[in-house]
């Protein structure tokens, strides 16, 4: 399933390339979030000449709506959503700490009230799995209990126990014939409590690896330092997933670090909030200063948005046209997968540290 093609001679950046069903994704990846089988705003023509190679799907979500019985009756997640490159189906894990107000949690699995009409919902590992299967996704994950940071190690120790005994029930149940899963790695920012999950879980050879448990309130800093200890640790021909990040900035750092796959909404989200990403730093249009603005948002960059200028894709967000936010999140979306692209040419010429550096010191968040 995953060739490393090369490392970097002067740090951890890895270059690679993972085999699907669907086809071959170029590592380091960037997957577009497509929660409940659409990436939003973006249609799906659109979305290949981003760039993007693979996206993601959210078990909890697509299960209540519109529901496993309706994606099976036409054939799939790639068949409903005409999506025909690979795809990769999230838990529900991740809901048990962005939904934790409405579930509940012992050792058979969770238990959710549906946040559209309060019905309950239980998803326990077995259940998961065979979801993910009737979904027809090309990389399904593990069911795994996140927990918010900080928090009490104890809390942290238990969520991680468990994520490694449902991980263990998982893999007893997929039998999906080109399906991977993939085990998530816990532990918090304890980096004992990191070794001993990666430790358990690489003995049961799994065909990825996420990092998982961060990016839920932990500062940057911390994240780096949990990547320092948590990458190594992880089998070294296996893919290495570091889930719901980022930044482009915190993105950099994960290839630095090993990892091989991201995943975020922020470039939909924040285009839809009229902020662009460019390497010198997001740019804001609502702000005043883009009024009068001739300028594209990219001189580099052909997608749609910026063959208009800046001044004009204002115009769409103060006027509240729905093709600003359209045009944005196409845009970011294609900035994503441009500086993913970029990365792997530059860990390919053994070249990463420079390129990283430079861009850490011209990329400003708060432009």
């Amino acid at each position: 399933m995953f060739t490393l093609l090369h490392r970097d001679e002067n740090c951890g950046a890895r270059r690679g390339r993972i085999a699907t069903a669907h086809g071959v994704v170029e590592t380091p990846a960037f997957m577009p979030v497509g929660t409940l089988g659409t990436v939003k705003g973006v249609e799906l023509s659109q979305l290949e000449l981003t760039g993007a190679e693979m996206i993601l799907g959210n078990t909890y979500h697509l299960s209540l709506r519109p529901g496993v019985e309706v994606i099976s009756n036409h054939g799939g997640l790639h068949q409903f959503t005409g999506w025909n490159k690979p795809i990769l189906t999230d838990s529900g894990g991740f809901q048990i700490f962005s939904l934790a107000r409405i579930v509940k949690i012992d050792e058979s699995g969770a238990i959710f009230r549906s946040h559209i009409d309060g019905s309950k919902f239980e998803l326990s590992p077995e259940r998961s799995i065979k979801i993910q299967e009737a979904l027809g996704s090309d990389i399904a994950m593990a069911l795994d209990h996140v927990v918010g940071l900080p928090n009490e190690r104890k809390v942290i120790e238990d969520a991680m126990l468990r994520s490694v005994r449902w991980a263990k029930r998982c893999k007893s149940v997929a039998n999906h014939s080109y399906q991977k899963l993939f085990a998530i790695v816990q532990g918090g920012l304890d980096a004992g409590l990191r070794r001993e999950c990666a430790a358990m879980l690489s003995e049961l050879d799994f065909a990825g690896y996420a990092i998982g448990g961060l990016s839920v309130g932990e500062s940057a800093v911390e994240m780096y330092e949990a990547l320092d200890y948590t990458t190594p640790l992880l089998p070294e021909l296996k893919p290495r997933y570091l889930m719901g990040v980022g930044t482009p900035v915190d993105i950099l750092n994960g290839v630095l670090r090993g990892v091989d796959i991201f995943d975020c909404v922020m470039p939909t989200r924040n285009g839809r909030n009229a902020m662009a990403f460019t390497d010198e730093g997001a740019v804001r249009l609502r702000n005043a200063n883009h009024k009068m603005d001739l300028k594209p948002l990219d001189e580099n960059c052909s997608c749609p948005a910026c063959k208009r200028s800046r001044g004009y894709l204002r115009h769409l967000f103060i006027a509240k046209e729905m093709l600003g936010p359209i045009l944005l999140a196409i845009h970011n979306l294609t900035y994503y997968q441009r500086l993913m692209a970029r990365t792997r040419k530059a860990i390919e010429q053994n070249n990463f540290k420079i390129f990283y550096k430079n861009f850490i010191e011209n990329f400003n968040i708060k432009n």
